[in-house]
């Protein structure tokens, strides 16, 4: 399934209602960093008479996180989740042929809201303030285990966490992540520290909106011949052209590119002008203004010509008939140094081109 969303990154957004108030899951793996408490050691030995002739640490390891989410909109969501952080190693050797090993391990659940700044319509940068509560298993072999309280302990512990990240939209439903996060731990020995995750995941959003069925055209019933004295010449249907062209205002709120219900009654006066036409083709055009990229505008231009397309699809006409382009800031139709030029460049222009029979 998300290959198949990884295949459709071309595609316009067509759908930011539902992707800013979509449930989605995700995972994220990567490798995770802690930081062990050297000094401490050292005087635990050292009050138990021995001296440290060295001391090796293995403070990184592989980590995970499996997460569900619900977008509240554009900017927020909310996560919780499933994390194991790895575990972490020292070997201490001590005058006498002592030796201490230990290990600790984390893993737990967290509670995050998570905000989310847009850059571009599929980029975005992230940060996230929450809660975890982790397990820390700790485990401690060797000759100088007088220097520790016992030698296999567990401590529960609710902390903090943090993290800051970037996140890259596929397509409307898929989108990968990278992402640095701090968590607050305890250990079962009495440390209180911090472990580092930094990972590369992917989010999955679930029940996107499938594309609308379009009833399909009954041909119309053929009356049998009636033998006439005289035949009856129909007259040739006419050839028309109706060219509307709406404000951007008109049709969607600012920045976006989904038809909202004022931009609804002016296409469906359009589709009423069209009743009674053998429609042959339509085409929707974007514009936009001069302000922002040339690639953001673009697949802005475009998008909005999609979601015109996808309203009238919707209320009946043939899919194949309707043609969309997106021209961005490329044709302006008044000065884009001022604010009232700018407001007539951002317009989509919706073309009709069929046939209607004579009135009778």
């Amino acid at each position: 399934m998300m290959a198949a969303q990884a295949a459709k990154a071309d595609e316009p957004f067509i759908n930011p209602d539902w992707a800013n108030s979509a449930v989605y899951i995700g995972a994220g793996l990567g490798q995770s960093r802690a930081t062990i408490d050297e000094q401490r050691i050292r005087a635990a030995l050292s009050a138990n008479g021995a001296a440290i002739s060295s001391f090796d640490a293995d403070e990184r390891d592989a980590g995970m996180k499996l997460f569900v989410g619900k977008q509240l909109n554009r900017y927020f969501a909310v996560e919780a989740g499933y994390f194991d952080l790895g575990k972490f190693e020292f070997d201490a050797r001590t005058s006498g042929n002592g030796a201490l090993r230990g290990e600790a391990g984390f893993r737990g659940v967290n509670v995050d809201l998570v905000g989310q700044l847009p850059l571009t319509e599929r980029l975005s940068l992230l940060a996230r303030a929450g809660a975890n509560y982790a397990k820390a298993s700790t485990h401690f072999s060797g000759n100088r285990l007088a220097a520790i309280t016992s030698p296999n302990a567990s401590e529960r512990k609710l902390n903090a966490k943090v993290g800051l990240g970037a996140e890259y939209k596929f397509s409307e439903a898929l989108a990968g992540r990278v992402e640095v996060e701090r968590y607050r731990v305890n250990d079962a020995i009495g440390n209180r520290g911090d472990v580092d995750l930094v990972s590369f995941g992917l989010v999955f959003k679930l029940g996107r909106p499938a594309a609308r069925p379009v009833a399909a055209s009954v041909p119309a019933p053929v009356a049998a011949p009636v033998a006439e004295p005289t035949p009856v010449v129909a007259e040739a249907p006419v050839a028309v052209s109706e060219k509307v062209t709406f404000a951007a205002e008109a049709l969607f709120d600012f920045d976006k590119s989904i038809v909202k219900p004022e931009g609804k009654q002016a296409l469906d006066a359009l589709v009423g002008k069209l009743e009674g036409m053998q429609t042959e083709v339509m085409i929707a055009v974007g514009h936009t203004d001069s302000v922002g990229t040339d690639a953001y505008n673009d697949k802005l231009s475009l998008s909005r010509a999609e979601a015109v397309k996808a309203y009238i699809v919707s209320k009946g006409l043939t899919p194949s008939r309707v043609y969309t382009e997106g021209k961005g800031e490329t044709q302006p139709v008044a000065d884009n140094a001022n604010s009232a030029g700018r407001a007539k460049n951002r317009r989509v222009s919706v073309e009709v081109v069929g046939t209607r029979s004579p009135a009778k």
